[in-house]
């Protein structure tokens, strides 16, 4: 195994050899290659290497729900609380755990029950919120993973943690270390797209929760955004045509390939540079939602017509998925209800649940989603007291010790809840799955063993898993 292990030996051209290289010795151009590539939008997708197995997904679309959905009035149904509305969080529950300083110093910490009608649904019998019709409608499709946890109690930590393997920043996201590893399937886009609802307020969100941290740049998240530049530098400046920028290019290749040693910087920088110049003739094409006809739209809901929302965005997942896009990363801030939860966790559900559930049965029905695989859910979970004092208008506090993701498609067995929390939903009650355990779960899902797919940095081997993780192999078709 080299240095470096698990990294596509086919990555820089189908036989190994450095693509500078090839060029060179064809006595190619740039210009004339990029040209004829995006003319003809038929690149021969890149080989994977790096799998340890057959793979059941080939991508991955991660509608990911910042600030910590509140399990409890989503997914977890608990009459106990609802019995025990205003009475004191149990001590032999809490077990001396530790709170967060908002709620850590209250006098009381009341239970607070939801006040959303839960029910049943589908053959599997799966217990949804009234405020999910949408998702509760393809219950059958999807896997409930209610005993999530984490060592995080603070958003950036969680966050971070969740996209990272590390509560630290500098470590490689999720898409950053598929990319190292599995390459790109479609040439003329980035194999990770990230996608940011527009105008939400909410936690931040930082560039480095979808960057390469250690691993070389070119495998870090491109962001796409609303407007009329969706990637940011991609189009020429004023007064430069295409075809100049080709011939800039190859200037630039003919520089690099006269040095009597290549640099590794230098040559991702070209890469990248390679990759923009066709992305002019691709990104306007998946952006494009013209082509789609109308009963799309309705799938989606009425907000699927204005860009940067989160339906609009999961409309674009799909077109991104069909084109080898192998990593989509859809961030949904504001779930964060330290106060007026009832009402803010019914704006968030109106705005994410048709099209959640839309992004699932559109899949379906394209024959897409049995190889893809779709994920939601946030950094943790909220505590089933309310912060501060009881009133109808409560909100909760973060709670890390066990909240709940579903996931559909991609390998994962369909109509099943996994893991159990206690009656309070406070503590977990059977098979915990820890973050680790969800990355290792869905490295192997797209056929890569998570011990194996490691990066030298620093004296010693890294992992999305670090050091940890299980394959949870109960929810595996």
């Amino acid at each position: 195994m080299n240095t470096n292990s698990f990294r596509c030996t086919g990555f820089d051209s189908p036989r190994g050899m450095p693509r500078r290289q090839l060029l060179q010795q064809f006595g190619m151009g740039f210009g004339g290659i990029a040209l004829a590539d995006v003319l003809s939008q038929s690149a021969s997708a890149v080989e994977p290497t790096a799998r340890s197995f057959e793979p059941k997904a080939k991508r991955v679309i991660y509608l990911f729900q910042s600030g910590g959905p509140s399990q409890m009035d989503l997914f977890d149904n608990k009459p106990v609380l609802k019995q025990m509305e205003g009475q004191e969080l149990p001590e032999e529950v809490r077990k001396g755990q530790r709170l967060t300083a908002m709620s850590g110093l209250q006098a009381s910490l009341p239970l607070a029950g939801t006040p959303f009608k839960f029910e049943q649904h589908g053959e599997s019998g799966a217990w949804l919120s009234e405020k999910l019709p949408h998702t509760a409608a393809i219950a059958d499709d999807l896997c409930f993973v209610k005993s999530m946890h984490t060592p995080a109690i603070n958003h950036g930590p969680a966050v971070t943690f969740m996209q990272t393997g590390s509560q630290f920043p500098g470590r490689p996201s999720m898409g950053a270390w598929l990319d190292y590893g599995l390459g790109t399937e479609n040439s003329n886009l980035p194999s990770f797209v990230v996608m940011v609802t527009k105008g939400k307020g909410g936690q931040p969100l930082v560039s480095r929760l979808w960057g390469s941290g250690f691993l070389p740049s070119r495998h870090q998240g491109v962001r796409f955004r609303a407007g009329s530049e969706p990637v940011l530098y991609v189009n020429n400046p004023a007064g430069l045509d295409r075809d100049s920028k080709a011939r800039m290019l190859e200037a630039l290749r003919r520089l690099h390939e006269s040095r009597p040693q290549q640099d590794a910087v230098l040559e991702t920088e070209i890469a990248q540079h390679e990759l923009a110049f066709r992305m002019q003739a691709s990104i306007p094409d998946v952006n494009d939602v013209s082509s789609e006809p109308d009963h799309i739209f309705d799938l989606y809901g009425k907000e699927a017509r204005t860009p940067g929302t989160f339906a609009a965005n999961c409309l674009l997942a799909r077109r991104l998925c069909e084109r080898g896009v192998r990593f989509v990363q859809l961030y949904h801030p504001g779930w964060d209800q330290h106060g007026g939860l009832p009402g803010g966790i019914s704006n968030q559900c109106r705005e994410t649940d048709q099209a959640s559930a839309a992004l699932v049965s559109d899949l379906k029905q394209r024959g897409l989603l049995e190889d893809t695989l779709v994920i939601w859910g946030g950094e943790f979970g909220r505590t089933n007291y309310c912060q501060g004092g009881f009133s109808k208008n409560f909100g909760r506090d973060h709670h890390p010790r066990c909240f709940t993701m579903w996931m559909a498609g991609g390998g994962i067995r369909p109509g099943t809840s996994y893991g159990a929390t206690d009656d309070w939903c406070y503590n977990i009650a059977e098979n915990p799955v820890s973050v680790h355990d969800l990355h290792a779960t869905l490295l192997h899902l797209l056929g890569i063993d998570h011990k194996e797919l490691t990066y030298r940095y620093q004296g010693r081997r890294f992992r999305l898993t670090d050091v940890h993780g299980e394959l949870v192999n109960d929810i595996l078709a």
